[in-house]
């Protein structure tokens, strides 16, 4: 029998620079990778099919880099992760592996499935390691005076950034080298999987997959658009962000590296420098902020508000609005603009999805949960702490939530951020005509050009039923 062996089980991990599992799983013996396809779990956690698709196509650059570390990577169908433990034990008496790594993940699904799993590979001797290869600090790890999970991110990112004075910020770990090759071939990925349809290839041509092309995009980022970052950030028509998220959320690029890319373009510095260095790096550590929230909150894993109180809300049940905001035809040009370019592309402008999340929260009064799921079904950036996060932000009911006085217009937004509507005229060829003053709110009597609908709601009129929505709303405390 050939001697045993260590099996490092990659999820959203797609990448073998900078993997704590992978790196831990090669210091102690020859190592075959695996992943699990679950197609009716990704239905259940509305994963969208541009992303499944993009997951699937990164494996296949992933498989190729492995050949030439002499890692097979087999594939292991399960259609639940509740069938996972039995398939996982039975492939690892099969191929006699001796421990299985991973890098963890926090959701509660996903806890939930690998204590089971440690559980039944014990009951065969097999070891289970979990590795924090996807954050920069190990959840638990940046905690308040009083040993708890940080609710407000300005405190945590103090925090954490006072820690890495002291210890020095993480970086990434070196690229692997090849291990002795073993007499077994790599499974075959499939172009497809049941109940994923394929995308379109205009949308796959905007997501080239695999670690090279993560990082060519990450260094053209940091090299022409990163120190005009927070001037460019909010401007949808430009080129200004770094459009890295569906590698982040795939774990094809790891936020270590990114962290280490924009400090290297920033001399080093982290909180001081350059201002659009430090804004990005403020945001990789907004997303750090959301993986301890999901670790430290199970509640938010859940489909629960973060903020108890908020589950009170009078939510309309409206699905004429809600059908209207999903497909872009509310009648607000910026809106309709930022979700018709997520129906095509997969993706949308950071400052459009707090737009149009506010307008469904507040301006319809539709439950964020109805657009939580709209966004996870769709992008191909889905990620449950990002995605949840962004979305109790903007509705009030999250941590280092908008006041709920705080209602965001959609027309000054779009006057601010898209001021000559070339991101409105992109998105919505029909306004194409208007002049850059009417293509924000057009006038009545330019409603029903090439059939655009007049206005589904008052925007002045809904932002007071919002705030008198969540006026009266009892405190935490009345509640817990």
């Amino acid at each position: 029998m050939s001697p045993s062996r260590q099996l490092w089980w990659l999820r959203n991990d797609l990448r073998c620079a900078d993997n704590p599992a992978l790196n831990a799983a090669l210091a102690r013996g020859p190592v075959l990778a695996c992943f699990v396809i679950s197609p009716a779990q990704w239905q259940a956690h509305d994963d969208a099919a541009c992303k499944v698709d993009f997951w699937l196509r990164s494996l296949r650059e992933l498989s190729r880099e492995l050949a030439a570390l002499n890692i097979p990577l087999k594939l292991i169908h399960c259609p639940l992760w509740a069938d996972v433990p039995q398939a996982l034990s039975a492939f690892c008496a099969e191929h006699n592996i001796a421990a299985v790594h991973s890098n963890a993940e926090y959701a509660v699904n996903e806890r939930q499935r690998d204590q089971a799993c440690a559980q039944a590979l014990a009951k065969q001797g097999i070891s289970w390691h979990a590795e924090h290869g996807n954050v920069l600090a190990a959840p638990g790890s940046v905690l308040t005076n009083s040993d708890t999970v940080f609710k407000v991110y300005s405190q945590f990112r103090k925090r954490l950034l006072a820690q890495w004075s002291l210890s020095g910020s993480p970086c990434p770990s070196p690229y692997p080298k090849a291990q002795a090759a073993l007499t077994m071939s790599a499974d075959a990925i499939p172009p497809t999987v049941n109940g994923f349809a394929t995308p379109t290839a205009e949308l796959q041509a905007l997501w080239p997959a695999g670690t090279d092309a993560a990082l060519a995009r990450l260094r053209a980022f940091a090299d022409s658009a990163l120190l005009d970052y927070k001037t460019q950030r909010d401007l949808p028509a430009l080129p200004g962000t770094s459009q890295l998220s569906p590698y982040l959320a795939a774990g094809v690029v790891s936020l270590r590296q990114c962290l280490y890319s924009a400090q290297m373009a920033n001399d080093g510095q982290l909180a001081d420098g350059n201002d659009g260095a430090v804004q990005w790096i403020n945001e990789l550590l907004w997303r750090e902020f959301y993986l301890h929230i999901l670790a430290g909150y199970p509640r938010v894993s859940r489909h629960r508000a973060f903020r108890p109180e908020t589950e009170l809300v009078a939510w309309r049940h409206a699905p004429e609005d809600l059908a209207a905001w999903q497909q872009g035809r509310t009648g607000i040009p910026i809106v309709d603009a930022a979700m018709r370019q997520l129906l095509a592309t997969g993706w949308m402008h950071n400052r459009l999805r707090m737009v149009s999340a506010m307008f469904l929260t507040k301006n319809l009064l539709i439950d964020w949960r109805a657009g939580e799921r709209w966004f996870m079904q769709h992008l191909i950036d889905g990620d449950l702490a990002a995605n949840n996060g962004g979305w109790q932000w903007s509705a009030s009911t999250g941590t280092d939530a908008a006041p709920y006085f705080r209602v965001f217009n959609p027309v000054s937004q779009s006057q601010r951020n898209d001021p000559d509507g070339h991101f409105i005229r992109h998105w919505l060829p029909e306004l194409s005509s208007l002049d850059a003053r009417s293509i924000h709110q057009p006038s009545s009597g330019l409603f029903g050009v090439d059939h655009y609908p007049a206005p589904i709601v008052d925007l002045s009129s809904s932002r007071q039923r919002a705030i008198a929505a969540f006026k009266n709303l009892p405190k935490a405390q009345e509640i817990a």
